[in-house]
Order: structure tokens, then C-alpha cells, then sequence
């Protein structure tokens, strides 16, 4: 059985809780209760540190502890820094500092996301008189290394780490356990749905949620694609949309369903060899090949629609996303006896900037009835 630790919101949360204690008390907490909200329940997180740095400014420590997950931010320090004043309006005012990475779009605002506001709104108000306002800066010391070791890059963050989840329990996301939690809430869901959409993670799911998803009808499946496909199927659901970065979700392209890099990757030779099938030259199927990411590949070919007027990020990602739909649907098939009424599948691409690439034809008449 697999450990669950708690996500990196949660620890941040617990140190302001910390920090907020020491301003009204003047004493150290050396556990915080962190309620989780989602899920109901209270999480004890240990405070390493507490120290009051002025009379209106106090400093507390924890460290991540992911549990089983191989989580690059195990052991690492989460500061909380809780000052008195806020902005304008709200009693807690969350601020992103060192090692918290920056979203390129927009403004540079700091990779704090919505359950990681809510998480520390909700917890730190209810230590708030009505007329007291705080403002919480959350750093992460190693953050800004510790991103160089991840994707965020490639979804538009940078200079350190998120602050990203719709939970507060972090689980290994490619062990058979996490598969469990996986098929029970797509079992829930697909009570209540016709129609479900599924993301591979929290970029997909935060995106989906910002173009107007019903957030009932999204479904996590991390790695787990193939097995997911074939339990929706089971389960009777009429659509499926793939909504995944294209670095990730063309794999399926590939007939690839388990998608995790260790077990298999592929992506390159998928590019390459649509690119062939629409007409690409060789020399720039050569160039996709080598490209060391997706991103780069992606980049290439834009880099040639501009210089020459072409079409080819269009015509290459059309054609990845129909075989996206075409081998979902040979694979559902292969492991379904319902026939013609086997569930329909659809995608959506999105790039690092969470900007959509491509949507199948199918994933076009799903999106129109979802949104």
C-alpha cells in the first residue's frame, strides 16, 4: 500500500498558520492543523522554525513531505513570511517570493494557483479579526534550482516552482493504488456524466477549468490513459475528450497508452513521421527528429509558417490529432464488446503557454457541447 503525503499548498499554508500564530501569541507552534479542504479533513504538519523578525513580521519553516511520491520537492523548506497590512479589500493578501516561479503570461504573476489561494484564504481568515489584514509571502529557498529539474518551463513558468493542485494529498501517480483512486472517482463521475473529459494533470485541469469545463466532468488520469479509456467504456460513457499538453497526449498517436517516459516515449519519431505524411521536406523532417522537445519541434514549425507564409503547424498537429482519435478509438475497441456504441473520443492540444494547438474534429463538436 502506497504512503500519501500532502502537497506542496499544504505545507505552505502550515507555515503561514505558524507565522500568524506567532504574531497574535508571540510563541512558537511546533505542529499546525491544516484544514485540507479538499478532502475534508485536517492534515498535523510539523513547524521546523518560528521566529518573529519584527514586531509586525514574523517567519516559519516545514518541510514538503510528499510520501511515496517521487516528488523532486521531498525534504525540501517552505517559508511563510506574515506581515500586518494588506491590500485593499482583503484580509489576506498572498504574495509569491523567492523560488516561487512566474507565469509568462500575463504580468509575471507569481504560480499560485487556485486551490493554493483558497487553502491559505480560508485557514489564515479564520485566525483574522474582522479588522485585521495580513499579507503572506510564500518562498521556497531551493525553488529556483529545483525548477531547472522540471517541466514548468514548458508550460509557462519560470524562475522557480508552482504552487499547483486541485487537492491536498499528494499520492504516486503511476502506482497501481493511485490507479484505484483514479477508477473510483472516474466510476463517480460517470454516474452523473455522458460526457467526461480527461487530463493528464494539473496544467490540463487548471486550462479546462478557464475555458469554462464543467470542473464535475474533468478526470485525472495521469499515466494512466489506456486503462481509464477502457473503464469509461465499461462504464458506459458515451465522450471522451483528451485535453493534454501535445508533448504528452501525442504519444497516443504513436498507439503508445501508458505514457509515462520511463515505459515509452516516441515523440519524435510521431512528429517526424506526420510531418512526412503531410509533405514536410526532408531536410525539416530531419530538423523535427533532432529537436530535443516537443516544444522545440513545435517551435521549428512555426518558425517556418512565419518565414514562409505555410501551414504546417496546422496541417501536422490536424493530423497527430486525428490519429489521436483513430488509435483511442482502435484501442477501446479492441478491448470492448459494445461495438458502434463504444465511447467516441476527441482531442485538444495545448501548448507551454496554454495556448490550444489543435482540436480533432471530434474534439471540436465535443468542446461545443462541454463549454
Amino acid at each position: 500500500m502506497s504512503r500519501s503525503g500532502y502537497t506542496l499548498p499544504v505545507f505552505a499554508c502550515a507555515a503561514a498558520i505558524a507565522a500568524l500564530h506567532w504574531l497574535h501569541q508571540r510563541q512558537p507552534l511546533t505542529v499546525v492543523s491544516v484544514d485540507l479542504i479538499e478532502p475534508a479533513q485536517l492534515a498535523e504538519i510539523p513547524i521546523e522554525q518560528v521566529a518573529g523578525l519584527s514586531e509586525n513580521m514574523a517567519l516559519a519553516i516545514t518541510r514538503s513531505e510528499p510520501g511515496d511520491n517521487l516528488d523532486l520537492t521531498r525534504n525540501t523548506p517552505i517559508w511563510a513570511m506574515v506581515e500586518w497590512g494588506g491590500g485593499d479589500g482583503e484580509a489576506v493578501t498572498i504574495k509569491g517570493g523567492e523560488g516561487i516561479g512566474k507565469q509568462l503570461n500575463g504580468e509575471g504573476e507569481a504560480a499560485i494557483y487556485g486551490y493554493a489561494h483558497r487553502l491559505l484564504q480560508e485557514n489564515l481568515r479564520r485566525m483574522l479579526a474582522p479588522s485585521e489584514k495580513i499579507t503572506v509571502t510564500i518562498i521556497l529557498p531551493e525553488g529556483r534550482s529545483l525548477a531547472v529539474r522540471t517541466s514548468n518551463a514548458a508550460f509557462g513558468v519560470v524562475e522557480g516552482l508552482s504552487l499547483l493542485g486541485t487537492t491536498g494529498i499528494s499520492q504516486p501517480l503511476s502506482t497501481p493504488d493511485q490507479l484505484t483512486a483514479f477508477r473510483s472517482e472516474l466510476q463517480d463521475k460517470a454516474s452523473r456524466f455522458e460526457s467526461l473529459v480527461f487530463c493528464i494533470g494539473e496544467n490540463g485541469l487548471d486550462l479546462a477549468r478557464k475555458l469554462g469545463i464543467n470542473p464535475e466532468q474533468l478526470v485525472k488520469t495521469a499515466n494512466w490513459l489506456g486503462p481509464l479509456l477502457v473503464e469509461a467504456d465499461v462504464l458506459g460513457v458515451k465522450e471522451i475528450l483528451l485535453f493534454g499538453y501535445h508533448g504528452k497526449l501525442m504519444k497516443l498517436a504513436g498507439g503508445i497508452f501508458h505514457t509515462h517516459h520511463h515505459l515509452a516515449d516516441g515523440r519524435r519519431e510521431i512528429l517526424a513521421a506526420h510531418c512526412a505524411l503531410v509533405g514536410l521536406s526532408y531536410p525539416d523532417i530531419q530538423a523535427i527528429f533532432h529537436t530535443a522537445t516537443a516544444e522545440a519541434a513545435l517551435t521549428h514549425l512555426r518558425s517556418l509558417d512565419a518565414s514562409t507564409g505555410s501551414d504546417w503547424v496546422n496541417q501536422v498537429y490536424s493530423a497527430i490529432a486525428e490519429s489521436i482519435d483513430s488509435r483511442s478509438q482502435e484501442y477501446i475497441k479492441s478491448h470492448s464488446d459494445r461495438g458502434a456504441a463504444a465511447t467516441v473520443c476527441g482531442s485538444i492540444l495545448f501548448s507551454r503557454d496554454r495556448q490550444i494547438i489543435v482540436k480533432s474534429k471530434t474534439g471540436w463538436m465535443l468542446m461545443g457541447k462541454l463549454c
